[in-house]
């Protein structure tokens, strides 16, 4: 198997035309029969690793997948675009699994998702020996590590699958894991020397903002005013919050929904479902909502209370902007917040590492909301992605704080750390910086090291500032496993041996008033128009999602109905060209939407608005409707050559028309045999002259029209 393989079933079933970072590696590691283990943020990509091989290679992919609203999420877009899957799960009665089973032992099944407690049951043992097996995949998988933030003891069975298929690859794949995580992933697994591949946690499209918990409620009011009709999640810490904030909302003039463990699972379900298919555009809801969703046009993520780690927070922020749109994420933070997580971790029946481990990721999200720096570094760094510039999209970055050049004072921490062994946590360096004469320092001899006392002219707290910046800017790490003792990066020792600059933040507070906002200016023409039509094809869509009972973003994503509203496709072939239609989805929806599209342009063209397409598309109706050539010309004021130009253009873009009309089969044979003497684009000039003017420019026009069409066809 090859990756021209690969490409050719990207555009065919998912409509792409190339791949994103790192997916093509990914799936060529696959092909070469090695386990892999993949960590991408949400939204960038990760099924598309272990789905284009389970449709490229011979057998079925198992997907071992921890919720059932995401194996439904993922079975019903994978059956959008023509690939045969199903899953097993608890919800099924034994004739529903009875007949994947049989399905899936014909051969009928390229891709079956199954839960992990399914997975290990010994029910299943003799379906999945029978069965010819592709490659496992393992989603979410952080839920191996006690390590991660989601731990789930069933997972940890799942290493018999290596003992048991050893030829048959794994790729196990999470969108958040730190250094210790995927380290445990690989071990837990037995994963066989995997092929490790960490796309950018990036994404630049989502905008980070963190807010003051005061007066909450009405920010998030101002905030949804200014984006009618979008859709958004608002995460809260406790249930009963989640009912009262979607009550408050909805007697705003505001649909929204609450969305929590303790309800009735048909009433979850049915939130779920209305959301999924926009009938609802705003949820409250715990943390419990969400895993599961794949829905691709969520535009803003809110946490009305601090996230419990960062893990966490990164991967509920990326459920918005999945299509590549902006899109916003908004935390309001109080430190009541804090207390409430610490007493809900120390009341827990977890081992007392657990708790320790759970108090000290709490601690870096604090400390994440409390800092005065670009959000996007500070996240970037957390996962261990160097990022040095500032992000421009954050409101850190929209209001900088004041700065100055920390490099010297980071220098006699990282200094002062590496002296000590890297035996110390962030108090005690403190303490040795400020030259104290605690105990501890002099029992292991700190004392003596150069950098005692080095950092006199900073307080305690001015320190402890800088240390966190500088976690931060990923120049050092805790080592949660060793007892929370601080280690330095690669990036540290660079500012250490390299030069490396350090700007830090004055420990200063932020600065609490907010400018007035700018007057927005008017939009050109031609934006109001690609939002009108926009906005047709969302009601479109919505419409066709309703007659088929499915999701509206399983027929087209925002990201290509907003490309249809901008190139305007009025035909097949156009419409192939559109990022995100597949031969499925084409053959499903390609008449309806490019009507809508044609309609469009029609009516804007008819209003004297100049719209892309317009004119030929307005030529090409009228001839349609039955009048020549040379009667359109008439009546719409133009050249006979401009409408053989206008007809020519859409026979080249796949339009059925018999153009021997206008030019014989053995004319246009003859041109299209002299068109390699010339370069696209054509100039039907030179062309005519080679012909000393025995053909037209019409000819030359419909001949080289024909020639693009045949190449297209040949594609």
């Amino acid at each position: 198997m090859t990756l021209q393989n690969a490409t050719q079933a990207l555009k065919k079933y998912f409509g792409y035309d190339q791949f994103r970072p790192l997916q093509a590696d990914i799936i060529q590691a696959v092909y070469d029969n090695r386990d892999v283990l993949v960590l991408m943020p949400t939204g960038g990509g990760k099924s598309i690793c272990y789905q284009i091989p389970a449709v490229t290679l011979d057998g079925t992919a198992v997907v071992i997948s921890p919720l059932i609203a995401l194996m439904k999420d993922q079975v019903e877009g994978l059956s959008a675009n023509g690939i045969p899957a199903a899953y097993i799960n608890s919800s099924m009665d034994a004739a529903q699994i009875r007949r994947v089973e049989d399905a899936a032992l014909d051969g009928h099944i390229r891709v079956l998702y199954v839960s992990p407690e399914k997975m290990v049951s010994q029910g299943f043992q003799p379906l999945l020996k029978r069965l010819k097996i592709s490659l496992f995949a393992v989603d979410e998988a952080h839920c191996i590590s006690a390590w991660g933030h989601d731990f789930r003891p069933e997972y940890t069975q799942l290493k018999f699958l290596k003992e048991q298929y050893p030829g048959v690859p794994m790729i196990a794949l999470t969108a958040t894991a730190d250094k210790l995580t995927r380290k445990d992933i690989v071990s837990q697994l037995e994963l066989n020397d995997p092929a490790t591949f960490i796309a950018s946690f990036d994404r630049p499209n989502i905008s980070l903002t963190v807010a003051s918990g005061q007066k909450r409620f009405e920010q998030i009011v101002a905030f949804l005013k200014e984006r009618p009709r979008q859709s958004g999640i608002i995460y809260c810490l406790s249930r009963k919050n989640c009912e009262i904030l979607a009550e408050k909302l909805n007697q705003k003039g505001f649909r929204a929904a609450y969305y929590h463990a303790d309800m009735p699972a048909s009433k979850r379900s049915q939130t779920q479902e209305d959301f999924i298919n926009d009938r609802v555009p705003i949820v409250c809801a715990t943390i419990a909502f969400g895993m599961g969703i794949d829905k691709s046009n969520v535009r803003f993520v809110i946490h009305y209370n601090l996230p419990r780690n960062m893990e966490g927070y990164y991967q509920e922020i990326g459920r918005a902007g999945r299509d590549g749109l902006p899109a916003d994420a908004v935390l309001f933070f109080s430190y009541a917040d804090v207390m409430s997580y610490r007493d809900m971790f120390e009341q827990g029946d977890s081992p007392q590492e657990q708790k320790d481990l759970k108090i000290a990721k709490l601690e870096r999200m604090f400390q994440f909301a409390e800092a005065l720096i670009c959000r996007r570094k500070t996240v970037l760094n957390y996962f261990g992605e160097p990022y040095d510039q500032n992000c421009g999209n954050c409101d850190v970055c929209k209001n900088p704080p004041r700065q100055f050049d920390g490099t010297v004072a980071a220098q006699k921490a990282l200094s002062a750390i590496l002296r000590t062994g890297e035996k110390v946590g962030m108090n005690l360096l403190v303490d040795i910086l400020r030259g104290s004469s605690k105990r501890d320092i002099f029992d292991n001899n700190y004392h003596q090291i150069k950098t005692y006392g080095a950092g006199k002219e900073y307080s305690y707290n001015d320190w402890l500032y800088f240390l966190l910046q500088m976690m931060h800017l990923g120049l050092i790490e805790v080592a949660y496993d060793d007892r929370h003792r601080l280690r330095v990066t690669g990036e540290g020792n660079k500012v250490l041996f390299d030069g490396k600059k350090v700007p830090l933040a004055m420990p200063i507070p932020k600065e609490q008033q907010q400018e007035r906002a700018p007057r927005s200016a008017e939009k050109p023409r031609a934006q109001l128009l690609r939002e009108e039509l926009f906005e047709r094809l969302v009601q479109l869509r919505r419409a066709v999602a309703q007659r088929q009972g499915v999701p509206p973003y399983l027929i087209f994503s925002d990201a290509t109905l907003q490309i249809m509203a901008e190139k305007h496709p009025v035909t097949d072939n156009a419409m192939k060209e559109i990022s995100g239609v597949g031969e499925r989805k084409l053959q499903l929806y390609g008449d309806v939407f490019i009507g809508e599209i044609r309609k469009f342009v029609a009516e804007k063209k008819g209003e004297g608005h100049q719209v892309r397409g317009g004119t030929q598309i307005v030529t090409w109706e009228m001839f349609r409707d039955g009048h020549s050539v040379e009667d359109i010309a008439q009546t719409r004021g133009l050249a006979v050559t401009t409408i053989h130009s206008h007809l020519s253009s859409m026979y080249e873009l796949g339009e059925s028309l018999d153009i021997s009309r206008w030019i014989e089969p053995e004319e246009c044979d003859v041109i299209q045999g002299a068109l390699h003497l010339f370069e696209e684009p054509y100039q039907l000039r030179p062309i005519m002259d080679h012909f000393d003017g025995r053909y037209s420019f019409d000819k030359i026009r419909w001949a080289i029209a024909d020639a693009r069409r045949r190449s297209r066809e040949q594609e």
